[in-house]
């Protein structure tokens, strides 16, 4: 349908003619809610893939918008704004929504540059190391009972049968597996008993950490295998916005005056 010119001013005399009802969504009681209120819903339901804008969304939203502001009006009424637990949890969300902006400001202004993140990606790649371990273990409380296993182990018993007996609970019932993972994963004590040895072999003494005696086998050996730079990319920025933004708070604490 085309608008003929004298239509076309009409329309427009209209709209100009009645900017509140345009702004708003309703009017419950006198009082107004804003059509931006809505949008600013239909956005965030859009954006967390819920749903696509439709006018069967947009009229739930009013009907929700509009339930909450007759409940507000009839709390506020009967006193509950003035309730001191009300009043804390207020102030508490009324922080939460203003340092919020502070930090989408902050994130905003301070992009993680991609250079940082091949950095980053580097340096882990590096610490890595280019050998992954198929590893497996038996913990036990003394280093008698440990000693005592690999003399096992020696005169032929199954690895995955004494496995039966660690304290490893997460690890018993499938032989002892750690899985593969690069040395960095452990602490280095236990790290350096398997680097060193042959497929198959076990470690000729137990090795000790804070969790107590480990019996150590290296099952297999294989190169390290990383996820390209565009599969972590996300996870990596991720990780660097935090720090920049862990820094950020800490230059602040140092600046207050805490009593």
């Amino acid at each position: 349908m085309t608008f003929k010119p004298a239509r076309l001013l009409l329309a427009l005399i209209a709209v100009a003619a009645a900017p509140a009802f345009a702004q708003n969504l309703a009017v419950v009681n006198g009082k107004a809610i804003p059509s931006s209120r809505a949008d600013a819903v239909v956005k965030q339901v859009i954006a967390q893939g819920q749903q696509p804008d439709s006018p069967q969304l947009r009229d739930a939203v009013k009907k929700d918008l509009i339930i909450r502001e007759v409940m507000m009006q009839e709390a506020v009424k009967q006193g509950f704004e003035k309730d001191a637990t009300v009043k804390s949890q207020m102030e508490t969300a009324r922080q939460t929504i203003v340092i919020n902006a502070l930090v989408r400001d902050f994130v905003t202004k301070h992009p993680v540059k991609d250079a940082d993140v091949k950095a980053e990606y580097e340096r882990y790649k590096a610490q890595a190391g280019d050998k992954e371990y198929h590893v497996r273990h038996i913990l036990v409380g003394t280093e008698a009972e440990a000693n005592a296993i690999i003399a096992k182990l020696k005169g032929g018993a199954k690895f995955e049968e004494l496995a039966k007996q660690s304290k490893d609970t997460g690890t018993a019932a499938n032989g002892g597996d750690l899985d593969w993972a690069s040395p960095t994963s452990f602490p280095k004590v236990f790290s350096d008993a398997f680097i060193g040895l042959q497929k198959g072999a076990v470690a000729d003494k137990p090795v000790q950490t804070p969790n107590g005696f480990h019996v150590v086998k290296l099952d297999d050996t294989r190169p390290t295998k990383l996820p390209a730079l565009e599969e972590v990319k996300g996870q990596i920025e991720e990780a660097l916005q935090q720090k920049q933004l862990q820094a950020y708070q800490e230059s602040m604490l140092a600046k207050a005056k805490i009593q």
